[in-house]
């Protein structure tokens, strides 16, 4: 049976590695989905792609999809796990998409999960829990992140909170909001 996990949390809280310990368990061929680019003016971004890259077992294969995400899920195999890492920077390289656009692209998405034949293991941050950003790029990603995040959580298997290196099982200690759509 096809699992859909979501793994959410602040940043360095540790969901990437508790995404990749329970791919690492799944018995499956796991597939690295890098929503990242890779930029070689900006160091500081390859060290923190670096420190993932060297976390990951090397029978692991990685694919680099910063757009595209859509179609990875809908061809990966049922003897495949695919570990998503993140959702925030894939909503980061689309975020100049018009309204209209992002929210078919965003349904694309949903879609491919909902008929997924691999587990699919996603990482996600949280954003909303600051103070409301001062610019309106901030405001956008903020928001558009948090929609995508509840929709994926609605339709999850298990989701995931890790937040001061544990993680918490808010399928089994929460409930459900009703769905609005």
């Amino acid at each position: 049976m096809t699992k859909i996990i979501l793994v959410t949390g602040p940043a360095r809280s540790g969901k990437s590695e508790w995404a990749e310990t329970m791919a690492a368990d799944s018995s499956k061929q796991v597939i690295y989905v890098a929503t990242g680019e890779v930029d070689p003016a900006d160091l500081e971004w390859q060290s923190r792609i670096d420190c993932h890259k060297n976390r990951r077992p090397t029978d692991w294969k990685t694919l680099e999809v910063p757009i595209d995400l859509e179609a990875v899920v809908r061809s990966a195999l049922e003897s495949e796990c695919l570990l998503i890492d993140s959702i925030g920077t894939w909503t980061a390289n689309l975020l100049e998409q018009e309204q209209a656009v992002w929210e078919q692209t965003q349904q694309d998405l949903m879609k491919s999960l909902k008929v997924a034949t691999a587990d699919v293991i996603l990482v996600a941050e949280e954003t909303g829990w600051g103070v409301v950003p001062a610019y309106s790029a901030g405001r956008l990603f903020r928001d558009r992140l948090g929609t995508l995040v509840r929709q994926i959580g609605a339709i999850a298997d298990t989701v995931y909170l890790v937040t001061g290196g544990h993680a918490l099982n808010l399928s089994a200690l929460g409930t459900p909001l009703p769905d609005k759509n």
